[in-house]
Order: structure tokens, then C-alpha cells, then sequence
């Protein structure tokens, strides 16, 4: 350990001397493509092998009942694992990275480089009914993190590191550079320019590049384009578009809903047992529901999308039209409860495939009732419609994710209804749910950082920054005489008022006391309580600087207090904080 500390040091003493933070930006950021991409590779396999050494035995023709056990096992073990080895929160990748970026300037825990790898491989591999991709993205991110802070680099230098590692995280488990980058501008909402846009392009290649060395040239999903794209079809794709917008506020708002009533469980073991039953017979019911569900992706745009029945009950029915369209949109119900129920329980993965799979599978749902009478859309097109579709709604980010089924298909032919379906699906759901479901609880709490520079700035100032606590304050019963004793020992004109208990009263302004100062008759007479007034506004601790700035520009205050329960801690001037917002601005947008 001491060895790799002295190491690192003289590396960074040595780059101090020899290189400028952007050319240690573009070596570095090949290190964290690198590394991005031996994670993603290395969960990707991890995955696919469990899952095979569990499920080997099991027959497509029949009911397999160690469904009903597997994913509340992989649960458990998660939940121990943990519990007693990690003791931190690693849910919600996405989510954290976006948490560390407004509150944590940036800086992650080293043990996020591997814990989500191991975490999310015992639970999808068990069949916990999620994605890897969050779990590698949080990895991804953490390694750029850490690199960043060990080379004592700036907060701006380590955010773009950390779209590094999640771009190629994106780019290795999908073999997807263009989506990789484009996911780090539209999810994690970097502000980036074209200098720092070239980082991400060489992380993202360099991790795609080393996917396909080891893993081969196939795409994630085998496809060929046997019907073109057809203009009349249009209205079709504009109708999967609203579909896909529809059902995305479905999931994000019956997401949050479930995972809620889970959160209010306060056993973890409950949880478990609630979870992993529900997970294991919803798994038993509908087997496609098992794992990340790219099985039934592939069998969908192999046009033997019926397939999707086998191993169940309903096996029996999938050469029945109705029915099978009847049961597609019954799994799509029940996958939104399954994902729910496994990361609600304590599982680690996140929605990136679930939401493929639901785009698949609504894409398949719409073009089965269209062709009922006759092949009037090809089905295996509106598949990849409706996976860019769902992406564009659950995660607002329709550029990612029309590239993004376009290279892992290899569906470029398509991208014009790939465009139109995640266009529609994306203005569908804005009206309805303006922020993603990675967004929405950061949002909500207001600490979203987004591409409005402005408000991306507010949300990185933070209220104690801010606060002055060394005004001198001034009993509510105290006397003028006493007044004007503080007054001579104080550089400001506004004095906070408050009580025996440190209760807030009120302000004194020293316009208001002037033409009493020198009238030492009222010395004894006058009382504080007679002279202060209370300030048009009062701001609370945990208030938010878009809250605060808002109550200055409301009031026309130049200065106003904060409180807690009611007790004085501060004030907080309009100077202090522009200072304290050009400072921040300076520190976001230094190249």
C-alpha cells in the first residue's frame, strides 16, 4: 500500500512538472475508458455465468420450480454481502453519481470501483429482475472519480472523468461508443464543451475497442434488416411513440410507488422475504421475467417472439393470437412490479435493461394487434422502435438512446423510425413527468444539477457556505443604551434580535436607531423590542439556494436571516452570495 502511495505520488510530482491538467485529462481519460471496460466486460460474464450454472438444467417445455426460490436467494446474499461487507448504500448507480457530482464535489468511495460488480452479479444472476448497466456505471464513474481525486485534480477535471468511466462503462457492456458519450451528456448532464468532449470520445472508443477485442465484432443483439423503413408506416411508429411515452410514466411512477411502500419496511430480512417471494412467483408465472430478459429481446427480433411463454404455464397458448397479446402486456405489467420488487428488497441492479426489455416487448405488444389481420408492420422493426421508445421516456435522453439501439442491432437503416418513436415517446412523457426516473428524487430535493448553467450553480452553492455567523446580536428586552453599546462595536448596520433562548425576534437596522443615538434621555426608556422590525423574509437552514435567491428577488432584501426551529444561526447577504456564485461559476466552467 505504502509502495503504490509513493508511487502515485511521484507521478503526480512528475506531471506537476511535465504536463497541464487537459493533457493529463485525454491520458487519463484512455486509463478510465480502459478500466471502464474491463469492468463492464468482467460483469457482463460474471452474469451470463451464474446465471448458466443455475438454469442449466432447467427445460423449456415444462415449469421449473427452483424459479420460485433463485431470485429471493440472490436477494439475501446481496443483502448480507452488503450489510456486513460493503456497509454503505450502492443502490441506485445513476442516481449516486448524480448525488456525488452536486453534493460530494464529485468524490466517490473507492469501494464503489468494485462492490456494485459483485452486488449486482449475485442478484442478476439469481434472476433478480434488473440490469447491470447502473451497477457498471457506478463503477465506471467511481474509477474516473478516484483517478481524479489521486491526482489532486480540479472539481470540473474530475466531473469530466467521471463521464469518462460512465460513458465507457455504456460503450463496453454494449459495444456502443456514440451511446456511451451521448449517455453522459444527456443522463448524467455534464456541462461539456468541445475540449472536454474529446475525452469522453476517447474513453468510450477505447473501452468499446477493447470489448470487441475480447468479446468479438457480434452486436448485443442479432438483427438483420429484412423489411426497409416504409413512409406509410409512419403514423404507426408516431402511435408506438405515444404508447411508449405512456407506459414510461407507468413504470417510473409504479417504480418510485413500490420501492416507497418497501422503504417504509424497516426490517431488512422483511424485505427480503416480501420481495423474494413476490419476485419468485411472478419469475415462476412469467420465466422471461427472469434476469436482465435480453433472452427474450433476442427471441422477439428472431420473429419467434412467442417464445416468450416457454417454461411457463401458459406455454400452451403461445400460437394463439389474442391470448399471446393478452399475456405481452400482463408481463410488461408484471416486469415493472418484479424490477420494483428486486431492488425494492435489497437487490442491486438497475432499470437501463428493463426498459429494453419493455421496449421490446411493446413494440412486439403493438405490431401483434396491427397485424392480426394480415403482416401490415414488420414486427421485428417496431421491436427496435419501441426499445428506443421506452429508453426516451424512462430516461429522457432520446439521442442515446436512438444510437444506442442502433449499434447494439445494428439497425442504422432504421434510424428514421427510431427517431420518430423516441421523439414521440420523449414529448409524451415531458408533460407528465418532467425530469427521468434517474432525476426525479435529486430533482424533488432540488439538487439536480442540469444543463442550465444557472441553476446548475445554485445547486452547487451550499447555505452554510454562505452564512455569516459573526453579526452581533442583540436581546429583545435590552435597553437603547445597551443598543447602542453593540453599535459601536460592530462594522454592520443590521442587528439580529432574539430572545433568552436564542428564539429569532426580528432585526434592528441602524437607519432606524440613528436619530435616537444621541438622545441619551431615552437610553433607559426605550427598549429594542420598540425599535426592531421583522425582515420580509426568513430563510430556513435546509433551504435551497434557488429557494433563497428567489425570497431576495421577491423582497428586495439586501440582507436576511436564517433560522432553525426557530433559532437564530445566521445571515446571509445578496453580496455574499453573488461572490460566492462567481466563485462557483469560475470552479464549473474552468476548462
Amino acid at each position: 500500500m505504502e509502495k503504490s502511495a509513493h508511487l502515485i505520488e511521484k507521478i503526480r510530482d512528475w506531471r506537476l512538472k511535465h504536463l497541464n491538467e487537459h493533457e493529463v485529462l485525454l491520458i487519463l481519460s484512455f486509463v478510465v475508458g480502459l478500466l471502464s471496460g474491463f469492468a463492464a466486460i468482467i460483469l457482463k460474464n460474471l452474469i451470463h455465468y451464474l446465471g448458466k450454472v443455475l438454469t442449466q438444467n432447467f427445460t423449456s417445455y415444462s415449469e421449473n420450480y427452483l424459479y420460485l426460490a433463485y431470485p429471493g436467494i440472490g436477494i439475501l446474499i446481496t443483502v448480507l454481502y452488503v450489510r456486513f461487507f460493503v456497509k454503505d448504500d450502492i443502490g441506485h448507480g445513476i442516481t449516486k453519481v448524480l448525488e456525488s457530482i452536486a453534493n460530494n464535489k464529485g468524490v466517490m468511495r473507492a469501494h464503489n470501483m468494485f462492490t456494485s460488480i459483485i452486488s449486482s452479479t449475485i442478484t442478476i444472476g439469481f434472476g433478480g429482475s434488473v440490469g447491470a448497466e447502473a451497477p457498471v456505471v457506478l463503477t465506471g464513474s467511481s474509477i474516473g472519480s478516484n483517478i481524479a481525486r489521486s491526482f489532486n485534480l480540479s472539481y470540473r477535471t474530475m466531473t469530466v472523468l467521471i463521464g469518462c468511466g460512465a460513458a465507457g462503462a455504456i460503450a463496453g457492456i454494449f459495444k456502443a461508443p456514440l451511446a456511451g458519450m451521448l449517455f453522459a451528456i444527456e443522463v448524467l448532464m455534464l456541462d461539456m464543451t468541445m475540449a472536454s468532449l474529446l475525452p469522453l470520445m476517447i474513453s468510450a472508443a477505447t473501452s468499446a475497442s477493447l470489448a470487441y477485442f475480447l468479446m468479438g465484432s457480434a452486436h448485443h443483439f442479432e438483427f438483420q434488416i429484412d423489411k426497409a423503413y416504409n413512409v406509410s408506416n409512419i403514423p404507426w411508429y408516431i402511435v408506438l411513440g405515444i404508447f411508449c411515452g405512456l407506459f414510461s410514466y407507468l413504470f417510473t411512477k409504479g417504480n418510485l410507488y413500490v420501492e416507497g411502500r418497501f422503504r417504509k419496511i424497516a426490517n431488512p430480512y422483511l424485505k427480503v422475504l416480501i420481495g423474494g417471494t413476490m419476485l419468485g412467483v411472478m419469475i415462476f408465472l412469467f420465466p422471461s421475467l427472469w434476469g436482465e430478459g435480453y433472452l427474450s429481446i433476442d427471441q422477439i427480433l428472431s420473429d419467434v417472439g412467442s417464445n416468450i411463454l416457454n417454461n411457463s404455464l401458459f406455454v400452451g397458448f403461445k400460437d394463439d393470437k389474442f391470448i399471446l397479446i393478452g399475456m405481452i402486456l400482463v408481463i410488461m405489467l408484471v416486469k415493472i412490479l418484479a424490477t420494483a420488487a428486486t431492488t425494492g428488497a435489497g437487490g442491486s441492479g438497475g432499470i437501463f435493461a428493463p426498459t429494453l426489455f419493455l421496449g421490446g416487448m411493446a413494440g412486439f405488444f403493438v405490431s401483434s394487434i396491427l397485424n392480426l389481420d394480415g403482416n401490415l408492420v414488420p414486427a421485428r422493426n417496431f421491436a427496435l422502435a419501441g426499445m428506443a421508445g421506452m429508453m426516451a421516456g424512462v430516461m429522457h435522453s432520446p439521442m442515446t438512446a436512438i444510437f444506442l439501439i442502433a449499434e447494439i442491432t445494428g439497425g442504422f437503416g432504421l434510424l428514421i423510425p427510431l427517431m420518430i418513436t423516441a421523439a414521440t415517446a420523449y414529448l409524451t412523457i415531458t408533460p407528465l413527468e418532467p425530469h427521468s426516473i434517474y432525476h426525479i428524487r435529486l430533482a424533488q430535493r432540488g439538487e439536480l444539477i442540469t444543463h442550465n448553467k444557472d441553476k446548475a450553480v445554485l445547486t452547487l452553492l451550499k447555505m452554510r457556505t454562505v452564512i455569516e455567523t459573526d453579526l452581533l446580536t442583540v436581546k429583545v428586552n435590552s435597553t437603547l443604551g445597551e443598543l447602542v453599546r453593540i453599535i459601536s462595536r460592530s462594522k454592520r448596520n443590521i442587528f439580529p434580535v432574539i430572545d433568552h433562548d436564542e428564539n429569532f425576534c426580528g432585526v434592528v437596522l441602524l437607519d432606524d436607531v440613528r436619530q435616537f443615538m444621541f438622545n441619551k434621555e431615552k437610553y433607559n426608556k426605550m427598549r429594542v423590542k420598540d425599535l426592531m422590525i421583522m425582515p420580509p423574509a426568513i430563510i430556513s437552514l435546509d433551504e435551497k439556494m434557488d429557494s433563497v435567491m428567489k425570497k431576495f428577488n421577491d423582497s428586495g432584501a439586501w440582507n436576511l436571516p436564517v433560522v432553525s426551529e426557530k433559532k437564530y444561526i445566521g445571515l446571509i447577504s445578496k453580496s455574499t452570495i453573488f461572490n460566492a456564485y462567481r466563485s462557483e461559476l469560475v470552479r464549473f466552467s474552468e476548462e
